[in-house]
C-alpha cells in the first residue's frame, strides 16, 4: 500500500516504554528517518542521562534533532518547531517518511499540530527567573495553581522552567497557559502510535534504567558537562538525573540519595507524560510488550495512510 506522500508518523508514550526501538523498526519498514522529540536529547553531550541512542545503536537509520543545542542554551519549543518542520519537509522532499519519536508531548504537538506559541517578554521572564532562584519552584507553583489550576496539575511543582513559562504566558497574554494550546489540528497527515506500559512495569523499567545510567557513567558525564557550563543552563541543569548528579558532586547528597531521588522524580514524570498523551484521542495505543508490536504499529499506519 502506498502511504500518503506527506504523512508523519509519531511514536509517543512515557519514558522507558520502548519508543526508540519501535521508531527504528518503523523507519526500516516504511523507508523513513527518525526525528527526535525528546527535549533533553536536543542537548549536546547529554547522552547517558537521556538514554540517547549511540550512532551504532541506530541501525543505519538517520536520526535528526539530536545534539542541537549546547547545555547553556535555554530550551525553546518555538525554535524546535521551526527546525523540526524543516527536517520533516526535507524528508518528505526525498520521498521518505518522517518518524517522530519522543516523550515530550508539547514538542510532538509543536511539529504535527497547527500550534503557535505566545511571545516572550524578557523583563517578565528575568523577574520570574530571579524569583525562582530566590524562593524555589514550589512557591511559584502555588501561585500557578491559583491562576491556572489546569496547567498546575500538568506541571511538576519541581519543574521551575515550565512554571516560569506558564506564569510568563499568563502575564503576556492575559490567558491561562492551557488556553493558549488550541484544539489539535494536524499540519501534516499524522498517525500517532502510543506504547502502553502498566504502571508497575513502567516503574520497574525506570528503576532499571536509572541504575544502568549511573553504572554507565552518568556522574562522569555530568562532571564533563559541568566544565562546559551545565550549571549555567537554565533548562539542562534541571534535567532528570543531571540535577541529582550535580547534588551528589556538590556533596549535598550521597550517591544512594541521588539515585533514589532520580528514580522517584522520573516515575512521577512518567505519570505526567502518560496523562498528557492520554488526553489525545488521536493516539492508537499498543501494549509495549506485544510480540507483534511492530506489525501492529504498521497496521495502524497503513490503515490511516
Amino acid at each position: 500500500m502506498t502511504l500518503t506522500s506527506n504523512l508523519v508518523v509519531a511514536v509517543v508514550g512515557p519514558t522507558a516504554s520502548g519508543k526508540s526501538d519501535l521508531a527504528i523498526g518503523l523507519a526500516q519498514s516504511l523507508g523513513g528517518e527518525v526525528i527526535n522529540a525528546d527535549s533533553m536529547q536536543l542537548y549536546q553531550g547529554m547522552d547517558i542521562g537521556t538514554a540517547k541512542l549511540a550512532p551504532h545503536e541506530r541501525q543505519g537509520v538517520p536520526h535528526h534533532m539530536l545534539d542541537v543545542w549546547p547545555v547553556t542554551q535555554t530550551a525553546n519549543v518555538a525554535e524546535y518547531q521551526r527546525l523540526a518542520r524543516l527536517v520533516v519537509d526535507d524528508i518528505h522532499s526525498r520521498g521518505l517518511t518522517p518518524i517522530l519519536a519522543g516523550g515530550s508531548g508539547l514538542y510532538v504537538r509543536a511539529v504535527v499540530d497547527d500550534l503557535a506559541f505566545p511571545g516572550t517578554d524578557p523583563t517578565i521572564r528575568a523577574r520570574l527567573e530571579a524569583e525562582l532562584e530566590a524562593v524555589g519552584p514550589q512557591v511559584l507553583h502555588a501561585r500557578l495553581s491559583e491562576q491556572d489550576p489546569a496547567s498546575a496539575d500538568a506541571i511538576s511543582p519541581m519543574n521551575g522552567r515550565r512554571i516560569v513559562r506558564a506564569l510568563e504566558v499568563i502575564e503576556v497574554t492575559g490567558q491561562e497557559f492551557v488556553a493558549t494550546l488550541p484544539v489539535p489540528a494536524d499540519v501534516y497527515p499524522t498517525v500517532q502510535v502510543g506504547l502502553d506500559v502498566p504502571r508497575d512495569e513502567l516503574d520497574r523499567r525506570i528503576d532499571q534504567r536509572v541504575d544502568r545510567m549511573w553504572n554507565q557513567g552518568l556522574v562522569e558525564e555530568v562532571a564533563r558537562l559541568d566544565a562546559l557550563g551545565l550549571r549555567d543552563g537554565v533548562t539542562a541543569r534541571r534535567a532528570l538525573g543531571y540535577a541529582q548528579a550535580l547534588k551528589f558532586l556538590e556533596g549535598e547528597w550521597t550517591q544512594d540519595e541521588a539515585i533514589e531521588h532520580t528514580k522517584r522524580t522520573t516515575r512521577r514524570f512518567a505519570r505526567r507524560q502518560d496523562t498528557w498523551f492520554r488526553r489525545d484521542v488521536r493516539i492508537e495505543w499498543i501494549p509495549y510488550d506485544d510480540p507483534d508490536v511492530l506489525d501492529r504499529a504498521l497496521a495502524v499506519v497503513h490503515a490511516a495512510g
